[in-house]
């Protein structure tokens, strides 16, 4: 008898050594590994968490997201301030990193109105320059920047933000000074420069119709006419309101049929929204007030499991639409440095992400992994 306690006791023990074990009762169990074969999930980081000054951060990075995207670093006005002078040291910094940890890359962005320095528009006088000039220094500024990381970079969001809400053109520089073919001009410098890289679309509040059929046809005007885009990126800066989850489902079944789907930038506002106009930009601001920030010492248990709900609805639709999506990315790893925290008022506390503010996992990520796993 003792002998087939022993016995037993061995089998328990190889069993557990051999990792028969619940997945979920592992602690290595995460995020990426859930969704592997559905999509990446990626995760945008600052210049911090690159550099290794973000230590907490680090352990959930490489746990839990296999693609990185870069936050602020690469946008113009950090890689080219002045004229002609061109600044990679974080920029390398970010590829490095995301080469270290065999993570998907993705450069973030090349053409955007936002976050462009004062010179990229304008001559010595001030005046704007002419048509042609933008167009050279847009091809210069995409070219040095995807020729750099040719072949380490795996994906670029080449245009940012080019429409309203109604489905209009945004009047921005580019636009006014080049015409609406600045879109398809950057799209060609970005293929020149780097052939095999992915080229993306960005953009956000495209579950509204108007601008989901506006980038829409854009886009299958630009691939009828022969030029390289790949997939989409759906911004996904969620309120607790807006949008409707099967709003957000119908667009991203309509643009799939044009290419990827990458759910991009997604963080979800716990907070009541001070306008009756919804937006991600960033140039919009508000007034503080008090009862816009209604959780500045933490979120009630009630307020907490609302989230959650509303989060887990998104990636119930996620998850359903595998096969449309190749990677989704919050932006950011943790509460404590989301861009949220003061936008569109300042000094707001906000918790739109999967990790707190000591960088642990909320109930949702628990949620996730066992909903792509189909136990729930």
């Amino acid at each position: 008898m003792h002998k087939i306690f022993v016995i037993i006791a061995v089998v328990i023990i190889m069993l557990s050594l051999s990792g028969c074990e619940n997945p979920k009762q592992n602690d290595n169990f995460s995020l990426k590994d859930a969704c592997e074969g559905r999509f990446l999930i990626g995760v945008a980081l600052n210049t911090q968490q690159v550099g290794g000054t973000d230590s907490l951060a680090q352990s959930v990075i490489k746990k839990h997201f296999n693609s990185v995207v870069a936050e602020n670093c690469m946008k113009s006005e950090k890689i080219q301030p002045e004229q002609g002078i061109f600044t990679f040291e974080d920029a390398d910094k970010f590829v490095a990193y995301g080469e270290a940890n065999n993570m998907f890359i993705i450069g973030h962005c090349l053409v955007w109105h936002s976050q462009v320095p004062a010179w990229f528009f304008v001559d010595k006088n001030g005046n704007d320059v002419s048509r042609d000039t933008l167009i050279a220094r847009m091809k210069n500024h995409i070219q040095t920047l995807v020729g750099r990381y040719k072949g380490r970079v795996d994906g670029w969001d080449v245009v940012n933000e080019a429409f309203e809400d109604d489905g209009s053109y945004r009047q921005s520089k580019f636009y006014k000074i080049i015409g609406e073919d600045y879109i398809n001009l950057a799209f060609q410098f970005a293929r020149e420069a780097d052939p095999d890289a992915e080229l993306y679309y960005n953009d956000y509040n495209m579950a509204k119709s108007a601008k989901r059929d506006a980038v829409y046809e854009m886009i299958k005007a630009l691939q009828y006419q022969g030029i390289k885009v790949d997939g989409i990126g759906f911004q996904a800066h969620l309120t607790m309101d807006f949008p409707e989850v099967k709003d957000m489902e119908n667009s991203i079944v309509k643009l799939s049929e044009l290419g990827k789907i990458m759910i991009t930038e997604m963080d979800l506002t716990i907070l009541p929204w001070p306008s009756d106009q919804i937006t991600a930009d960033v140039s919009f601001r508000m007034e503080n007030d008090p009862k816009y920030n209604p959780y500045p010492n933490g979120l009630t248990e009630d307020a907490s499991k609302e989230w959650t709900n509303r989060m887990m609805d998104f990636f119930t639709v996620f998850l359903k639409h595998h096969d449309k999506i190749s990677r989704v990315t919050v932006w950011g790893v943790s509460d404590n440095q989301t861009w949220r925290n003061n936008w569109p008022i300042e000094g707001r506390k906000d918790y739109p992400l999967l990790f707190d503010r000591q960088y642990e996992p909320k109930p949702v990520v628990d949620e996730i992994i066992k909903i792509a796993e189909g136990t729930n």
